[in-house]
Parts: C-alpha cells; sequence; structure tokens
C-alpha cells in the first residue's frame, strides 16, 4: 500500500472511531427523546421526561412561560427520578413508559444498538490486525463490519423516532409535545461517519486496478 492510500486509510479509521465514540455515547445516555405534557395550571408542578434506550427520568417541574402552556423546558429545576425499563430489570419502578410507549419498539431499538456495537467491535479487530500485521485485506471485512454498524444505529434511531411519534399520536398518553436530544444527534452522527467511513475504507483499501490497456491486473501492486 502506497504512502497516500496509508494515510487514507488512517484518517478514515479517525473518523470512523469518532464515529464509535459516538454511538457509544449514545447507547449509553438517556437523553434520546424529550416529552412534554399539557400543564393545566400556571402555577402547578407538571411532570416531563426525557429517555434513552435503557431508561426513562422523570422531572416534576413548574411549567415555563410560554404560552402553549406546556411543561418544559425540561433543563429548569426540579425533583428527577430514573429508573430502567421494566422489561430491561423487572426490579425497577417504570410504570409512565409501559403506559406511554410500546415494550416491542425499546426492545428492538436497544437490541438493534447493541448489534451496531458488536459489529464495530469486529470492525475494529480487523482493523487493529490489519495494522499491526501489515495485512491490508483485512482493511475490506473491517469497512462492512463499520458499514452494518452504521446501519444498525440508523435502524435504531429510526425505530426510536417511530416509538416518539405513536406516543404523540395516542390518545392514551399526555404528551402533546417532543422533541430530540443531543444523544439523539449523537445516534445520528455516529451514523453519518460509520457508514461513510466504511464505504471510504472499503474504497481505499482495493487494489489498484490497471491504468493502461496493456496493464494486467497481476502488474497491480502486492498485496501483504
Amino acid at each position: 500500500m502506497s504512502q497516500t492510500k496509508a494515510l487514507k486509510v488512517r484518517l478514515t479509521l479517525l473518523c470512523v472511531l469518532a464515529g464509535i465514540v459516538l454511538a457509544l455515547v449514545a447507547v449509553v445516555t438517556d437523553h434520546w427523546a424529550v416529552l412534554s405534557p399539557r400543564a393545566e395550571h400556571r402555577n402547578a408542578s407538571c411532570q416531563a421526561a426525557h429517555f434513552g434506550l435503557w431508561r426513562i427520568c422523570t422531572k416534576r417541574i413548574v411549567p415555563g412561560d410560554g404560552r402553549d402552556r406546556s411543561c418544559g423546558p425540561i433543563t429548569l429545576p426540579g425533583e428527577k427520578n430514573c429508573s430502567y425499563f421494566r422489561h430491561f430489570n423487572p426490579g425497577e419502578s417504570s410504570e409512565i413508559f409501559e403506559v406511554t410507549t410500546q415494550k416491542e419498539y425499546s426492545i428492538s431499538a436497544a437490541a438493534i444498538a447493541v448489534f451496531s456495537l458488536g459489529f464495530a467491535i469486529a470492525g475494529t479487530i480487523c482493523a487493529l490486525l490489519s495494522l499491526w500485521k501489515k495485512r491490508d485485506y483485512l482493511l475490506r471485512p473491517a469497512s462492512m463490519f463499520y458499514a452494518f454498524a452504521g446501519l444498525c444505529i440508523f435502524i435504531s434511531v429510526e425505530v426510536t423516532r417511530q416509538s416518539v411519534k405513536r406516543m404523540i399520536d395516542s390518545e392514551d398518553t399526555v404528551w402533546i409535545r417532543y422533541y430530540y436530544s443531543w444523544s439523539f444527534a449523537c445516534a445520528c452522527a455516529a451514523f453519518g461517519l460509520l457508514f461513510l467511513g466504511g464505504l471510504a475504507l472499503l474504497l481505499f483499501s482495493l487494489p489498484r486496478m490497471p491504468q493502461n490497456p496493456w496493464e494486467s491486473c497481476m502488474d497491480a501492486d502486492p498485496e501483504h
């Protein structure tokens, strides 16, 4: 592998590493979406919530000064209570989640996010072996693992987005407003870095194609 191509590969791996870190941050944090109910009385407290893939946190706060009388913002001071979803930890109490969203959505989003981290770990192992053992061909499976990791985190994002949409549209819930928070943004950024980084790594790891009609593939640069 030429020095120019090796430099491109290393820069791509740095971008992919940033994507893995962002994906890990998104999976372990609980600020994917913030939900806000209607505030019935201006001076009365109300309960807003934010949740991630594993747990939900509720906060009892005094409504803001907005005209829509919604509860929030979530950054206002108040009593906070976090609990893991009941289907992940039966010992925890999380009735609010059982009422306001679908258990299947939560389990699917969490499982697919774990698959994403698994693909990312497999890709990193292949990339490290490639750099350590000078086996350039290992970059190709690494690139595919990274691309699969990006696709999985994207599916997890979409499942979460559909879950939030159904919560807001349902007549059985109290939520009237929502917005996606920084954990959701980390997941979206991770998808872009992992998927595009995986495709770029695949292109950079391919052997050089013949540049002249009389040049055969056997004359290309040998792989280590």
